[in-house]
């Protein structure tokens, strides 16, 4: 795939993102498609945010979860960057936030204190670099049709990223078992799903490690600052206008956590 038609499709997913459009899939218009191509489609994207004075805080893994995997058909994992534009402190401004068909879903953030660069990076090397973890809403967004996504049409979409929400704690990973930590989260003050960390590739300390020796391989890194959202806990959840997701963290029957989304 030449260098001119990646510069092309990086070209259109911007445009996509500050005109709130979708495309039809990249994947059945370009068959030929692979995964290094879509990531270098990304890094390209990436680079048109980053002229726009967009700043990089922070990686994502997506689609890490069997629940997420089987709901949208795609069964690896894949990265995408966090912006200090994506970072909401406030309220979930759809419109502000030109998001077109946004859908919530609750994580574990890791803020870490050391750099991790691949390959060769494990969960205890994770643990190692981590200040914090976060209790964390990613409100994933598709600027694709309908999220008639495929593998590369996500990666393509910088991991179908749109904005994300962290709760106020600051837990030190050393203090818990991230595979037993539970989240339960409610919509609109109703119950809607629960898990637990374990359905994070097992760990989510394994996840960011898949992450780090993934990147390692595009020669990027996990910076130290870096908030690194490492894959949603339960399904992915239809959000609009009005609507009030929560969060609530826990390790064994104690609260640890909280984080809420409401959307306007």
């Amino acid at each position: 795939m030449s260098g001119r038609l990646i510069r092309s499709l990086a070209a259109e997913l911007h445009v996509a993102l500050r005109e709130r459009r979708t495309l039809p899939p990249l994947s059945a218009r370009y068959p030929e498609l692979t995964i290094d191509h879509a990531y270098a489609i990304s890094l390209e994207a990436l680079s048109r945010r980053k002229a726009e004075g967009e700043r990089v805080v922070g990686k994502k893994i997506g689609v890490t979860s069997k629940a997420v995997q089987d709901m949208l058909g795609v069964h690896q994992p894949d990265f995408g960057f966090l912006t200090d534009r994506m970072h909401v402190a406030g309220h979930v401004d759809i419109d502000a936030h030109k998001l077109i068909q946004p859908r919530a879903e609750a994580e574990i953030a890791f803020i870490l204190r050391e750099s991790l660069t691949g390959p060769g990076i494990t969960g205890a090397d994770v643990i190692a670099a981590t200040e914090a973890i976060a209790p964390c809403f990613e409100i994933v967004d598709s600027r694709i049709d309908d999220w008639q996504i495929g593998i590369v049409d996500t990666v393509a979409d910088n991991a179908s990223c749109g904005v994300f929400v962290l709760g106020p704690e600051r837990i030190d990973p050393r203090t818990v078992s991230l595979p037993d930590l539970h989240v339960r989260v409610t919509k609109n003050g109703a119950p809607l799903s629960e898990g637990y960390g374990a359905a994070v590739q097992g760990d989510p300390a394994q996840a960011v490690a898949w992450l780090a020796n993934t990147l390692g391989a595009y020669g990027v890194t996990l910076d130290a600052g870096d908030i690194i959202l490492s894959g949603s806990l339960v399904p992915l959840a239809n959000a609009a206008k009005g609507d009030v997701f929560a969060l609530t963290l826990s390790a064994g029957a104690d609260p640890i956590g909280a984080c809420t989304a409401t959307f306007v």
